[in-house]
């Protein structure tokens, strides 16, 4: 047989076993796929990863774009890809960093607790190294929204604005929601709580694979420091009053998590924002509702001349 015919074979069973690899993964492990197909939609739109060095080891940053500087931070457990559907948006107008934070997505250290001090000093590095003195825009969602107004805090030369997508820093509980579920009825009840209702309902194998990686996932990691180091780095209202940046808060209404109450309690005490809802919506409108989320964020981003 020619040659060309068994290496037309060999292409055929590797694309077969590539099919069956997607399948497996897309049943037994949609959460890694997912997170797999967000952060190669990041290099198809044209975003580049490199690391920066940090005291906590190499941090993953995907860049790319040109314009004024902005900063897009994920929340706990998630990962930079969660950015992919409104990163086309951004990059014809803004130079974008979207760091994964310490001990999420390709960044150290894969192994331990994920202190607060660790994630604001590999942003520290982040901004040092990306930024260089130019002040920025940065969006976060829940704790990346958190992190925002803690960079704000810390570093107001910095920080040119901070626009907190259902997350924030202020201290005091908001609503009480299993974020760890152990069964799947457990995890049905955390995402009914995380989304609006009128979406649809969470196939059975994808809240199968949120209570099997819940059990080691950077969340886990990260809330296991929730009676040690966590509470040092929320801010009181004497705190949050200090920051004098622009704040923006950007609120799915059906948040459960993070309530609409919560947010309007950092409005009344922030000195310098607003608040701007957004109907139909829960904790991660990114990735909820895009095509909204978008939308309201181009319309900040334009009044805000960033």
């Amino acid at each position: 047989m020619h040659t060309w015919i068994w290496l037309l074979l060999l292409l055929v069973v590797l694309v077969l076993a590539g099919l069956g690899t997607l399948t497996w993964l897309g049943r037994k492990r949609p959460l890694a796929l997912y997170a797999w197909t967000c952060r190669r939609a990041l290099a198809k739109a044209g975003l580049r990863q490199h690391f920066v060095p940090s005291s906590q080891g190499p941090l993953s940053v995907f860049v790319g774009g040109s314009g004024p500087l902005l900063l897009l931070l994920h929340g706990a457990g998630d990962q930079a890809g969660t950015w992919a559907k409104v990163v086309p948006a951004l990059l014809g107008h803004y130079r974008l960093i979207l760091p994964d934070l310490a001990g999420h997505g390709d960044s150290a250290p894969a192994t331990g607790t994920i202190e607060a001090a660790a994630i604001v000093a590999g942003l520290e590095a982040v901004i040092g190294a990306e930024a260089q003195g130019e002040p920025l825009t940065v969006i976060g969602n829940s704790l990346g929204g958190w992190m925002a107004m803690v960079l704000a805090q810390r570093h107001p030369d910095w920080v040119a604005r901070v626009i907190a997508v259902n997350g924030g820093a202020l201290k005091g509980s908001s609503g009480s929601v299993n974020l760890l579920p152990g069964t799947r009825r457990e995890a049905q009840e955390t995402m009914a709580q995380l989304r609006d209702p009128s979406n649809p309902a969470v196939p059975d194998f994808v809240l199968d694979d949120m209570v099997r990686r819940g059990k080691s996932s950077p969340l886990r990691r990260f809330v296991a420091t929730v009676n040690t180091t966590m509470g040092d780095w929320t801010l009181d209202e004497a705190q949050l009053r200090s920051i004098e940046t622009p704040v923006t808060l950007l609120w799915g209404t059906a948040d459960q998590l993070m309530t609409l109450g919560y947010a309007q309690r950092m409005a009344s005490v922030l000195p310098h924002a607003d608040l701007i809802p957004i109907a139909r919506c829960g904790h991660i409108p990114q990735q909820e509702a895009p095509e909204r989320f978008q939308e309201a964020l181009l319309k900040v981003l334009g009044e805000a001349g960033a």
